[in-house]
């Protein structure tokens, strides 16, 4: 990955962060410059929410090489409490345990380097919420 690229996608990487339409209201995820619903330019950025429910999920056996170390991996459709989308890699949990609609929340975990010396990626993945009940009693 180019570092230009690199820093651009910080944003979205470690803070999930996307875009909405202040004339429409959609929220797009990964951000977008021009809304694909109005097609304005007025699109301002906004931290999505950090939890969710699994819509649909695969199992992926066979990786490329960087993700060989995480097979068997988990990639998930997850919709996010304000009803956007995004797919994602589940993590701390294992295949046989993820079912649809089970509540999962974003957390940062390394996602690849390049070479021993070079820059290490991190972004956000996904893990299941471990008690729903005990986390409600915190807010």
């Amino acid at each position: 990955m180019q570092v230009s690229k690199f820093w651009r996608e910080l944003p979205q990487r470690y803070r999930l962060e996307g875009k909405k339409c202040v004339q429409c209201g959609k929220v797009c995820f990964p951000p977008r410059d021009i809304c694909p619903v109005c097609n304005t330019n007025q699109m301002m950025r906004i931290n999505l929410p950090k939890r969710g429910k699994i819509v649909t999920y695969t199992v992926m056996h066979t990786a490329p090489t960087s993700f060989e170390i995480y097979k068997p991996y988990i990639i998930a459709l997850v919709q996010l409490e304000d009803g956007t989308y995004l797919t994602t890699q589940l993590t701390d949990c294992k295949p046989e345990s993820v079912t649809l609609g089970m509540d999962v929340e974003a957390v940062v975990r390394k996602i690849n380097e390049d070479g021993r010396d070079g820059i290490i990626y991190y972004s956000y993945k996904f893990r299941p919420v471990l008690n729903t009940n005990a986390d409600k009693k915190k807010y």
